[in-house]
């Protein structure tokens, strides 16, 4: 059996509406699910040929290529599937047609291909649609047909919508590619902080350069990003909406103001404060006004997260005389301590499942990412003899990791697999990279 049908794990029939493009008819498809955290998953060959022109207008030849080039790259980063060297292909679709009774899925199938894109591009003066198609060429069946229209300028993110549709399809979840991170740039300018699309594309400045940025936070709509500034000689609290580029102070307490993050499900966020002496961590309003205070110990208390259902938070305190991580239940009150091994635990981030933790923890001197239950159960080290790593961030569907490494000789972003495969530098900048921060999918 071909590994694409034995990856498939707890078949479920699931009522999926796609239609047929060249009949507009609509069909009833199996479901089945990929379990895409597996650590040894086989990736899927797939095959995508360029895009059939089905117009001969000037320029449609160029983006049939682009948008080709594009998709394979997108899912070659999502990191379960193998794209097919073009090179390797028997046939190609754009020259008998993209429909399945016009393909030879043998030609396929001789040469490995497990799922198979075609596609047709129109251009009209400005006007962009795309047709695309997703074969399962064993079955010789359509999984998934849909059809895009905009301008020439949406075509990055009308492909990127098809490659969302295919992880959809084929797991359950919409993937990464609707996605962006936020992360921290110093250059000999000072430090900036930056958006860009999921894949490190499009970088943008959107605060700075100024002498400190730190601990930058998504809220829940991807709206608005938290973080910590001293332009106003403290380290306070700000929020940067991405709509209209405005920015207002959140907290500003006597003392520090950091690590703000968002509560899941809840108006509020949480962030460690020392206006009453020592750093603990506390709820605040969406007016910065402090709500209730979340810890009490004679140590440091910094860097909440939250269970995706909100009803516990992770964080790091020295109250045990080195920075670990711990767990409070937050209806209880009750608190245990979740790190154990090496000497310095820090910057927890809970995984959008809830089955994970993800962390950086040095041992001999060197910082490097690690995974753990929120039990204490299943520790598993994601990095090793490459730099010094840190400040992981999950992406929203869990699939991946976003974290800073030293490995190049200066800090830069990487991305990898949760099982730790597959990393690899997403940025390519002037300067140093740290604190990269995962949104959460941007919708449709």
């Amino acid at each position: 059996m071909n590994s694409i049908h034995k990856m498939f794990q707890m078949p479920v029939m699931l009522l999926v509406a796609f239609f047929l493009l060249a009949t507009g008819s609509t069909c009833f498809a199996d479901y089945d699910y990929i379990n895409i955290s597996e650590p040894f998953l086989k990736k899927i060959p797939v095959a995508v040929p360029v895009l059939k022109p089905v117009s001969e207008s000037p320029g449609a030849e160029k983006l049939a290529e682009e948008a080709a080039d594009m998709m394979s790259r997108s899912l070659d980063y999502a990191g379960y599937f193998k794209i097919i060297d073009r090179a390797a292909f028997l046939e190609q679709p754009r020259e008998k047609g993209i429909t399945g009774p016009d393909i030879n899925f043998k030609n396929w199938t001789d040469i490995g291909t497990e799922l198979l894109v075609t596609g047709g591009l129109r251009l009209e003066g400005q006007v962009l649609q795309l047709e695309y198609r997703l074969f399962d060429p064993f079955r010789g069946e359509l999984l998934l047909g849909k059809r895009y229209t905009g301008r020439t300028e949406d075509l990055r993110n009308m492909v990127h919508k098809f490659c969302s549709d295919i992880v959809y399809r084929l797991t359950g979840k919409k993937g990464v590619f609707n996605s962006r991170l936020t992360f921290i740039s110093t250059t000999d300018d000072g430090k900036s902080l930056y958006v860009c699309d999921f894949d490190g594309a499009q970088p943008k400045r959107i605060v700075g350069p100024e002498e400190i940025i730190l601990f930058p936070a998504w809220s829940p709509d991807g709206k608005r990003i938290a973080y910590t500034s001293y332009k106003q000689g403290n380290p306070d609290i700000f929020i940067k909406s991405l709509a209209n580029g405005r920015e207002a102070v959140l907290a500003s307490f006597k003392g520090i103001n950091i690590t703000p993050v968002w509560v899941p499900g809840q108006p509020r966020m949480a962030a460690t404060l020392s206006y009453e002496g020592d750093e603990e961590i506390y709820l605040l309003t969406e007016s910065g006004e402090v709500d209730k205070r979340l810890t009490e110990s004679w140590g440091v208390d910094v860097a909440p997260t939250f269970s995706p259902d909100g009803k516990q938070m992770a964080f790091v305190s020295n109250r045990s005389g080195s920075p670990q991580i711990y767990i409070k239940d937050l209806k209880s009150g009750r608190e245990r301590r979740l790190t154990f091994e090496g000497s310095y635990n820090t910057q927890p981030d809970w995984s959008p499942e809830g089955n994970k933790i993800v962390y950086s923890g040095m041992q001999g001197g060197r910082a490097d990412i690690y995974t753990i239950n929120p039990d204490g159960s299943n520790r598993a080290q994601l990095t090793r003899d490459a730099g010094s790593n840190e400040a992981p961030s999950w992406s929203p569907d869990g699939s991946l990791i976003a974290f800073g490494s030293t490995r190049s000789g200066v800090s830069n972003i990487y991305v990898m697999t949760a099982s730790g495969t597959d990393q690899r530098q997403l940025l390519h900048m002037p300067g140093k990279q740290a604190l990269p921060a995962w949104s959460p999918n941007m919708g449709e």
